[in-house]
């Protein structure tokens, strides 16, 4: 393969020059951050692991109805998507309190939110990438009240769908964050979900025995952070030694 032109490396993942125009090559690295990347290691596998995951949910989305964009998995480490423009924030969807919201308001982690409640981060590194209001948002033009109103409706969409298929194989989903962009068509424009959605990007919890199924197992040492991501594979039917297309996502009425 002709050598690549590199868009951008990230913390988990570099950006190439994709084969045709609008396209783009996304590799996922075995990186592991935490704590806006003060503690650092490579843990072999990870990428390999949450570009089959990813796709996974990708997938399953698309199949109901919730548009990415992500178009195809090249191999084992590699994706293909589209290049989108990334709106500038993190959106974070909470069903328990934990991590960075128990601490904020004093809530015991793991206590049931009365109902899911979506946040809103700046993405800026050194900043800390800061909690931000929706007034922020419009102040400082990232995105208009329409695209806020569309940006509501994808996440609570992707918790819907993500929470279903996490409780048919026995994991809880606690919280998950994911990036939103804006594909141009001519002069339309529409937003996907972009980015990833992993084991890195969720806290995923089994419902039996409380077990960390996500990057906390890295952020706190609790163990093998390969280990914990593969038996969210496993669950899910998706390992590096299955069928290149993973099965269908199992939703739950």
């Amino acid at each position: 393969m002709a050598r690549r032109k590199k868009i951008y490396e990230g913390k988990a993942k570099t950006l190439y020059e994709g084969p045709e125009p609008g396209t783009i090559v996304q590799y996922f690295k075995d990186d592991a951050t935490a704590f806006n990347a003060e503690k650092k290691d490579v843990i072999e596998g990870k990428g390999v692991l949450n570009n089959l995951l990813s796709e996974y949910f990708m997938l399953g989305l698309g199949q109901i109805g919730v548009p990415t964009h992500f178009l195809k998995r090249l191999n084992m480490r590699e994706q293909l998507v589209r290049s989108c423009e990334i709106i500038p924030l993190e959106v974070i969807v909470r069903n328990y309190a934990a991590g960075t919201m128990s601490k904020r308001l004093g809530i015991d982690e793991g206590t049931q939110l009365p109902r899911p409640i979506v946040e809103y981060c700046y993405k800026d590194d050194a900043l800390g990438d800061p909690l931000v209001t929706e007034e922020h948002i419009a102040a400082f033009g990232w995105a208009s009240q329409q695209d806020m109103d569309d940006i509501l409706s994808l996440a609570l969409r992707v918790n819907d769908f993500m929470s279903g298929v996490m409780l048919a194989v026995g994991i809880r989903l606690v919280d998950f964050k994911i990036e939103i962009g804006r594909v141009y068509d001519g002069d339309f424009q529409r937003l996907v979900v972009a980015d990833e959605i992993s084991p890195d990007s969720c806290r995923l919890w089994d419902i039996e025995t409380g077990q960390k199924l996500d990057k906390d197992v890295f952020r706190r040492d609790l163990g093998s952070l390969t280990d914990a991501y593969s038996e969210v594979a496993r669950r899910l039917g998706v390992m590096p030694n299955n069928p290149p297309a993973p099965s269908k996502p199992t939703l739950v009425n």
